[in-house]
């Protein structure tokens, strides 16, 4: 049932069921909301706990007044978790049973690596989700934080992200923003695995293709800044990304003049910078390159992705390679930069504008008078290398560093 515009506040979204609708708590009958986790553009997200069972939950609180003109984004955002909210595994092969007060529906086994919509409610002003709590933090944190840290890792953690997105893919949906900050830590422990979260720009692939342009750009794959009709390879790409920057701290993309930098993603130019890929296996370069392949046809599937080498056998290599990547993250992720979405279509318009005008990159969505940030770094500059010769003339054109031979333009 559609969530806006109902009449009986604080009730939870209704049910249908064969007696007709059926009434159900308001959500401070159910749970006590505590402290702030964190916040957005629409919404904030808070703890809170089940008065039954004292179970804590994550509950996001969207404003029904700042969201005005987009609830048809909440409703399929809402529409997208709740198909892959259901029993679900943890791992242990103990499935996760509905919350107390719901009848047990036939076991239907989401994924291990996706955060989960347990509940939903509304009221007059607002519309609340109860999301699984996830307490590890951010991806990059966690890896700036260990002492020890290798390909092999790495390997682990994209398998895991593959596995969940080719899940996602199973059922219709395609990401559409896959992004380092959406990819968190289930717990604090050191073997805990890594959740997808944040289906704010996902679709369900009924017609195969889609064309709305969306998604952050230093993640987008080129169909979709080309304003081509996409499907679920975008995911891959994002994937190939973020592996990308796993592997070595920066970003495969990065320019100080947008036009050069949107050149770069729709022809794939991308490279492998000497000393940073020194020591990283060709195994490693090669994945990335068949996930970061402009030629959709030849990209590679989720399923093809898990059975390559570097995820599936032992080609990934268990060299330390914690204090290289560790500094590029620092320098190129700090918490100041990289974290504003800046949708694709955004970004398009941009380019739109710089052909019309024949202008360069100065005031684009990663130039230094743009108010609002993605790829570019606090002060306006695109995110390069430590080193390299951007880091040493930030006023200047951007450069690359020393790079090797292995210079990649997948096709």
């Amino acid at each position: 049932m559609p969530l806006f515009g109902k009449k009986d506040s604080g009730k939870k979204v209704r049910k249908e069921t064969k007696e007709g609708c059926e009434k159900q708590p308001s959500i401070d009958e159910k749970y006590v909301i505590k402290e702030l986790l964190g916040t957005g553009a629409f919404s904030e997200v808070r703890l809170c706990e089940h008065r039954e069972t004292a179970q804590q939950y994550a509950v996001k609180i969207i404003d029904k007044k700042a969201l005005k003109g987009k609830e048809d984004s909440l409703e399929n955002e809402i529409r997208v978790l709740k198909r892959f909210s259901a029993r679900r595994s943890d791992g242990t092969g103990v499935g996760i049973g509905p919350l107390p007060g719901q009848t047990d529906k036939p076991p239907r086994f989401a994924h291990p690596n996706i955060v989960q919509l347990l509940e939903t409610f509304e009221d007059k002003s607002k519309v609340y989700l109860i999301m699984e709590l996830v307490t590890g933090g951010e991806l990059f944190d966690r890896i700036v934080e260990k002492g020890s840290y290798t390909e092999r890792d790495a390997s682990n953690l994209i398998r895991q992200v593959l596995e969940a997105v080719d899940y996602m893919h199973e059922q219709g949906v395609v990401h559409r923003d896959l992004k380092p900050e959406n990819l968190l830590y289930y717990s604090p422990a050191e073997d805990s695995k890594i959740m997808i979260s944040d289906f704010g720009l996902s679709k369900m692939e009924d017609s195969g293709f889609m064309a709305t342009a969306c998604g952050t750009p230093g993640y987008v794959a080129p169909e979709v800044l080309a304003q081509k009709p996409y499907g679920k390879a975008v995911d891959v790409w994002s994937i190939g990304v973020i592996s990308y920057i796993l592997l070595c701290g920066y970003p495969p993309f990065y320019d100080e003049n947008d036009a050069n930098l949107f050149a770069q993603i729709l022809k794939g130019e991308f490279e492998f910078d000497s000393p940073y890929w020194d020591e990283i296996s060709d195994s490693a370069k090669d994945f990335i390159r068949q996930l970061m392949c402009v030629n959709v046809e030849r990209r590679f599937t989720c399923k093809q992705a898990l059975a390559h080498p570097w995820i599936s056998g032992n080609a990934a290599s268990s060299k330390n390679i914690h204090g290289t990547v560790s500094e590029q993250l620092k320098k190129n992720f700090a918490k100041s930069r990289w974290k504003q979405a800046y949708h694709a279509a955004t970004v398009i318009r941009q380019m739109q504008r710089m052909a019309l005008s024949g202008g360069g990159g100065g005031g684009g969505a990663y130039g230094r008078s743009a108010s609002r940030i993605s790829n570019a770094a606090a002060d306006g500059t695109t995110p390069a290398p430590a080193g390299s010769d951007q880091d040493q003339q930030q006023s200047g054109t951007a450069g690359v560093g020393q790079t090797d031979s292995s210079a990649s333009s997948s096709k």
